[in-house]
Parts: C-alpha cells; sequence; structure tokens
C-alpha cells in the first residue's frame, strides 16, 4: 500500500546502474474492475461483512458514505468510490504465483485491505485464481480462499481469536507474495516479516519468523515490540517494509525473501540503497542461513514482485512512489493540484537478474529492463483513451505489484490499486485492477 517517501534519499544516493533497457510491446490488456466485492463465508462474524469502518480517524458504521481520495501529497483528488464498503474488496493485487494451477489460472494475492494494522480489523484475508481473458479485456475470478487459523498455527493473538471460524484479518497480516507448490501455498508478509504455510483451502499450517545472520528480525508491527521502540534495535525492517517479492526457485523450491525497503542500521537510519534477499528452505520449513542484496536504481524506492523464470534469472518490479502521467505533471508551485499529479510516475521497471552472479557484497547482478511506463502498442491493444497519440502506452500506477513469466516471448503485469486510495489512470477515478501481457522476447533471452 502507500509509503512514505523515506527512501528517496538514501536510493538516489545510491550509484548509476548501467545495464541494457529492452523494448516492450502491448500483447495484451485485461480490466477487473475497481469495484469488484466478494462476499465474506457464511461462518464469518458479522463484523466482518462491512468492512472499512475504521479507514477515517472514528468508526464509521454507514456503508459508502465518504469518498476516498489519494491524500494531499497527491493532489487530494477524489476517487468516487466510497467507505465503508459492502461486503470484501478484491482490490490489491499484491502477488502472482509463478506456478499455475491445473487447469492454467494464476494464484492472485490480495493484500491487508486498506495499508495497516489499525485500520485494516475488519478487511478479511484470501487469495484467488484468476484468469485474464486478452480477447475480452475481462479478468475472471474463478475461486477466492480465505485465510483462517482453526490449529491455533499463528503466533500471537488474531483479531478473530474468540470465534469458531478464526478468520484472519489485515490486523494480523499483510500478506503481499505468494508461491504455490505441491498443493500448498506459501505467502510472504510484511508485518512480522513472516513466511506463512498455507493449505489450499486456506487453513494456516505453520507460520515462520525471520532470521538474518543468526539474528531475529522484527518490525515496528511484529508482535512484541512496543512503543516506545527505537528503531535498528528493537526492530530492523521498516514499516510496510517485509516480504514484498518472494520468488520461488525451480528445482531446489527455495523461497528467495525479498524485504520491500532496505532494513534499519543500528543508527536507525537505511543501510544503503539496497534490498536484502534472504532464502528459506520449503523442504526443512526453515531458512537456509544465506542472504544476498538487490540493489536499487536512481529513482527507485521499493519493489513490487518477484518471480524466476528459470532456475537463476528472475524478474524484479522495481518502482518510485510516484502516480499518473508525468506529461500531466503539476508544475512548481501549482497551487490548484485538481487537474494534475504533484508526484507522477517515473520509474516503474520490471528488471531482470542472475541469482547465480553475486558480486564480492552479495549483490545480485542485474541483467537489464524494461521501462512499464515507455511500451510500445503498434497493434493498438490499449483501450481507447489509455494510449498516448506516439502510440505508446504507460503502467503509471503507484504500485505495480505483480509479474511472471507466460512463455519464452511474454510476461504478465498487474497492480495494486490500493481501493479506494489510488487513481494513476484518470484523475478523479479509482484506479482498476489492469493486468497487461507484455512480447519482451529480448529481455526473457538476456544472459
Amino acid at each position: 500500500m502507500r509509503l512514505t517517501l523515506a527512501l528517496l534519499a538514501c536510493s538516489a544516493a545510491a550509484p548509476a546502474l548501467a545495464e541494457e533497457r529492452f523494448p516492450a510491446i502491448l500483447a495484451g490488456h485485461a480490466i477487473l474492475p475497481a469495484f469488484t466485492m466478494v462476499t465474506p463465508p457464511a461462518a464469518a462474524p458479522r463484523d466482518l461483512w462491512v468492512s472499512g469502518k475504521f479507514t477515517g480517524k472514528q468508526r464509521n458504521e454507514d456503508p459508502m458514505t465518504v469518498e476516498g481520495d489519494v491524500g494531499k501529497a497527491y493532489g487530494g483528488h477524489r476517487t468516487g468510490i466510497s467507505l465503508p464498503f459492502i461486503g470484501q474488496p478484491v482490490q490489491g493485487m499484491s502477488g502472482l504465483a509463478m506456478n499455475r494451477d491445473r487447469d492454467g489460472s494464476w494464484f492472485a494475492l490480495t493484500d491487508n485491505g486498506f495499508g495497516s494494522r489499525i485500520n485494516s480489523p475488519d478487511a478479511m484475508l484470501f487469495f484467488h485464481r484468476m484468469q485474464p481473458d486478452f480477447d475480452t479485456g475481462k479478468v475472471a475470478r474463478l475461486e477466492t480462499v480465505f485465510l483462517r487459523d482453526p490449529d491455533r498455527k499463528v503466533p500471537f493473538r488474531i483479531a478473530n481469536e474468540a470465534t469458531e471460524g478464526r478468520y484472519l484479518t489485515g490486523a494480523d497480516f499483510d500478506p503481499e507474495s505468494i508461491q504455490f507448490l505441491n498443493d500448498e501455498l506459501w505467502i510472504g508478509d510484511e508485518f512480522g516479516p513472516y513466511v506463512l504455510r498455507v493449505a489450499r483451502d486456506g487453513r494456516v499450517l505453520s507460520v515462520h519468523g525471520t532470521t538474518l545472520d543468526g539474528n531475529a528480525v522484527a518490525g515496528p508491527d511484529t508482535p512484541g515490540v512496543v512503543v516506545p521502540a527505537q528503531p535498528g534495535t528493537d526492530f530492523q525492517a521498516q514499516r510496510s517494509g517485509g516480504y514484498e517479492g518472494m520468488a520461488l526457485q525451480p528445482g531446489t523450491n527455495l523461497l528467495w525473501a525479498m524485504l520491500e525497503k532496505p532494513l534499519l542500521g543500528s543508527d536507525g537510519q537505511p543501510e544503503g540503497g539496497f534490498l536484502r534477499v534472504m532464502t528459506f528452505d520449503t523442504g526443512a520449513a526453515d531458512w537456509t542461513g544465506d542472504s544476498h542484496r538487490f540493489r536499487l536504481s536512481d529513482g527507485a524506492t521499493a519493489i513490487g514482485d518477484f518471480n524466476f523464470i528459470d532456475d537463476t534469472r528472475a524478474l524484479v518490479i522495481e518502482r518510485d512512489n510516484g502516480e499518473g502521467d508525468a506529461a500531466r505533471a503539476c508544475a512548481e508551485g501549482t497551487a490548484d493540484q485538481s487537474a494534475c499529479y504533484p508526484q507522477p510516475a517515473r520509474v516503474k521497471n520490471v528488471v531482470l537478474v542472475d541469482t547465480a552472479s553475486t558480486d564480492a557484497d552479495g549483490f545480485i547482478r542485474r541483467i537489464g529492463h524494461v521501462d512499464l511506463l515507455d511500451i510500445a502498442d503498434p497493434d493498438g491493444k490499449a483501450p481507447e483513451g489509455m494510449a498516448s497519440t506516439e502510440g505508446r502506452f504507460a503502467f503509471p500506477f503507484f504500485t505495480i505489484e505483480d509479474v511472471a513469466r507466460v512463455d519464452d516471448t511474454h510476461i504478465l503485469i498487474a497492480n495494486d490499486n490500493n481501493l479506494p486510495f489510488s487513481g494513476g489512470r484518470e484523475i478523479g477515478k479509482a484506479a482498476d485492477n489492469e493486468f497487461i501481457l507484455l512480447s519482451v522476447p529480448e529481455l526473457l533471452a538476456a544472459r
């Protein structure tokens, strides 16, 4: 969900990266509408049948009464969709699994709801099976599976502790990455940060805390961290800085869990313009002790997803905190920002890396990237009004959090629309969940 700008300074301090930029061609476009809701299970507490009641300064029990907006720093644009919601929003596509289901559908993950523990206790946690149809331009939601803890595997008190169903909510975890292996799901969380092993039916099978160099890693929202807490001492992971990307390595079945933001050093400041990557052995259900580093390019502040394309090469989404078309950027000093973007999108890349090639400091080699703000559309695949006059297409969303290889020449990309708090495509309108198919044969063949 939305992040602070705290990483701009450390990212800008990183050395410029000399790597090849590869072309990308839009091969398909499909939409899951922003206002897509799912009905909670019949056994869910009645409190969960209306979501988003705690997103303001006080409880609001009146559905559809407070219109969402993108926030003052982004121009305060209204999004046209109001809280609280009747039902649970499908919004927030925050991860795609590398392995698909038997019918070819994709496992996609919805995040914690509205961005924090405090405002998401009535947002249920779930994953889906989805199938974009690039002929019709629509995305089918084939199945939604709700996460629950009937066997009390979660090591802390959950929001629905005393209920029979023990359904998990955004007050418990912030799921941001997902993998499918041997008919089970592995989910990376940002709050702990934790790795969750989940049955196909949504039951939590185990929860694993994080260790790095033999030491436990906590965040400001990890149970047991209390105020006052010293950054870098009491916790090392930044808020909303856990496992945004968690790739499953073919052959080894290792999870390569990448933090979204740099860890904090003993001085409480980010340790550098890079992200830690730790490996988790799914067979042993434990961390291997190995760790690596991913260097962010200039202007990038976070990553959105991480997935292997073969035994060693993988795709990483890196991004800045901007949203919206840079051609509509607000002029410096503009007081009325109602028709412009004060922080437009400028860095939205899909980077190809080789995990088998690291330098002496543990940095994973970056091979090259494609720019999601400059996609060719020679065949007119973009919906009407989305392509530029030059026949280019952009994906200018704040949080782009889904990437996976489709075949030898194509990749699938999708955004997290932060409903109802992000726009990006059109001022005054909540961003839809867009799925795009990109033809990138040069990128996928690069070594």
